[in-house]
């Protein structure tokens, strides 16, 4: 099956996409903000460059794009019907590259939260955003 946009608006697409300052990242900053806790942002020492680094709870938070971390049984992440044996393997690497890095910092005594896109959605929201408070508590 083809593509539905043009080679060239779909780069364009893809190139809009961020890999930091996500609307869901911004989220979960703004909430954690709101709530008195102050952190770091994509620490480059740290494997993996967690999205938000809270030193004080020696907590790391990571949020994740459904598709881009292949959220499996999850409606936002489809694999696409172009060029899908690139983009299985560009996905796969992805969430080999995100087991390794949370291994790695639990070694080192991190605590690792991960947060999908999904839990961010509007019915999902408060409830992920509370359990967070409660997970960083502990």
């Amino acid at each position: 099956m083809a593509d539905v946009h043009s080679k060239e608006t779909r780069s364009f697409n893809m190139s809009q996409i961020r890999s930091k300052d996500t609307k869901p990242e911004l989220l979960v900053r703004r909430y954690l903000f709101r709530h008195g806790f102050r952190y770091r942002l994509h620490v480059k020492d740290l494997p993996g460059r967690p999205d938000i680094v809270l030193p004080r709870f020696k907590t790391l938070i990571f949020i994740h794009g459904c598709f881009w971390h292949g959220h499996e049984a999850c409606k936002y992440y489809k694999v696409p019907k172009t060029r899908t044996e690139w983009w299985l393997e560009k996905i796969n690497g992805n969430i080999r590259r995100d087991i390794v890095a949370k291994q790695l910092l639990v070694d080192k005594g991190w605590r690792v939260i991960e947060i999908w896109e999904c839990d961010l959605k509007k019915n999902e929201v408060l409830a992920t955003l509370e359990n967070l408070l409660i997970q960083i508590s502990k």
